[in-house]
């Protein structure tokens, strides 16, 4: 099991600063300028804020030739400062979680030596009881992680598998996300890997960035049973 780590910024591709300067450089001598800023972080973070490119991967038919990093980091960015959570890490690690989500292998949980995968909450949980130091904080993170993209991108599948076949509900996501990110902050791996801010954010916050989420379902997603789109090109 990989951790998710916040750094869906710095995979951006070629392709993804043709697109930058295609929407935003609108004359020929301001696309050079434009992406020796790019290359610098404090104004590559205010380009990437622009309204002009959520508007655009929104509004562009067909086959978007970019990467799900740009893609994923632009919208989520822009729900979550809606919602009023202005921490670009935070967004980076929402955009990558999504990215890594987006494959549905990734959103399994299988643990070094083991050949099923768990796809339960009370597998996880019951894993946690003799796992070792490392295999207990990226459970505590798959958890959080499961929880947020489940009940944030397929909140209505949730609701019609509690109502029809008694499975657990929206309010069981909010608590585990929020205990399991809370948990997984306080590990000391979280430090190591710069993401006890994050987690103790996201939980904190679960349920703002869980509707923000819900937002963005709504307005790029086709919410089938378990499936995310292919946007992308490849």
């Amino acid at each position: 099991m990989q951790v998710i780590h916040a750094n869906c910024r710095v995979q951006f591709t070629a392709e993804d600063m043709d697109f930058i300067t295609s929407v935003l450089g609108k004359k020929k001598e301001s696309m050079a300028f434009l992406v020796s800023l790019l290359t610098d972080m404090d104004t590559r973070d205010l380009i990437l804020d622009d309204d002009m490119l959520f508007h655009a991967l929104l509004e562009q038919r067909g086959c978007l030739r970019v990467s799900p990093h740009l893609y994923f980091y632009v919208l989520v960015r822009h729900v979550l400062r809606q919602s009023g959570l202005e921490d670009r890490s935070v967004a980076d690690y929402v955009a990558e979680l999504l990215t890594e989500f987006s494959r549905e292998e990734r959103t399994r949980c299988i643990l070094r030596g083991q050949l099923q995968p768990m796809d339960y909450f009370f597998e996880m949980l019951a894993a946690l009881q003799t796992a070792d130091d490392y295999t207990a904080f990226c459970l505590r993170a798959h958890i959080g992680n499961h929880s947020l993209f489940f009940s944030g991108v397929f909140p209505e599948r949730i609701r019609a598998r509690a109502e029809q076949r008694g499975f657990p509900g929206l309010q069981y996501y909010r608590e585990l996300g929020r205990a399991s990110f809370r948990a997984a902050s306080h590990h000391r791996l979280a430090n190591e890997f710069d993401l006890a801010p994050i987690f103790n954010t996201l939980s904190s916050r679960f349920e703002p960035t869980r509707l923000a989420l819900n937002d963005l379902a709504e307005r790029v997603f086709s919410l089938g049973d378990h499936e995310i789109p292919q946007f992308f090109k490849g």
